[in-house]
């Protein structure tokens, strides 16, 4: 990876400076950090974040809190407007340590809305500021994490899933195709990715799922494009590896029986 640009936001009156920047269906930012804290969110459109091999799929009912200094890149999925709060460490009351999705419901979208204007009075930006500071909650979520891995025989089997999450080819069609037995790619999937070949790929679909059920696709339509025979073998898979439904997942809500609070936050 080139190496990370860090790009510092103006200091404003307050905490928060916001920006908007329009992005096309498959744009992505080259990698780069920040000495604010920043707040990644789109009104429309789906924006992915990824920091290392973590990735948050961002519809516009959530955005991504990146604390000063995070390494990552900004893509959409669809044609999208990346809005940005930039909050200043030394003027914001949060401190959260690691990359954290935040639910945006109408009244966080109308302040960040209303932070954005030019003519906005310094008081009254002030007092919004504060407003949207205490709307900042972390949201319930199991990560659907996708390690990349180092070893070239299994970067090009990796590759040919990130492609095709659908491809439906077993381990033993992938060794070959690579010039491997299957105890070996076996073992390189568990070294590298510290994952078995079938839960890698299942997370690789999942992920791929995502963005397309954000940006509104029927569910039957989206199982059948990662792969899954049926809808009801991806909810299951869906269900069995992040704990929680689709749509919940999507829309933050915590899984049943468990509180935001009670939930690790990714």
């Amino acid at each position: 990876m080139d190496e990370a640009v860090a790009c510092a936001a103006p200091r404003g009156v307050g905490a928060i400076v916001v920006g908007s920047f329009p992005l096309s269906s498959g744009q992505w930012l080259d990698a780069h950090s920040h000495p604010q804290h920043q707040l990644a969110w789109t009104r429309r459109g789906v924006l992915g974040v990824a920091v290392d091999d973590d990735y948050w799929i961002l519809p516009p009912t959530r955005a991504l809190w990146l604390p000063a200094g995070v390494v990552h890149r900004t893509g959409a999925t669809r044609d999208a407007v990346l809005c940005s709060l930039y909050l200043e460490p030394d003027r914001c009351g949060l401190d959260w340590a690691d990359p954290t999705p935040v639910g945006v419901d109408g009244l966080l979208a109308h302040l960040i809305a209303h932070l954005a204007r030019e003519d906005l009075a310094d008081d009254a930006r002030l007092r919004a500021e504060a407003v949207v500071l205490d709307l900042l909650l972390p949201l319930p979520t199991t990560p659907i994490d996708v390690p990349y891995p180092v070893d070239d025989r299994l970067r090009a089997v990796a590759d040919a899933l990130l492609a095709n999450p659908a491809d439906p080819r077993r381990l033993d069609a992938h060794a070959r195709a690579v010039g491997v037995s299957r105890r070996t790619l076996t073992r390189l999937f568990v070294h590298d990715t510290g994952m078995n070949f079938d839960r890698w790929r299942t997370h690789v679909r999942l992920r791929a799922a995502l963005s397309l059920l954000a940006d509104g696709q029927p569910v039957s339509r989206v199982a059948h494009t990662v792969g899954y025979a049926t809808a009801s073998a991806f909810l299951a898979a869906f269900r069995r590896t992040v704990g929680t439904s689709p749509s919940r997942y999507l829309s933050g809500e915590a899984p049943v029986g468990e509180s935001p609070a009670d939930a690790s936050v990714r």
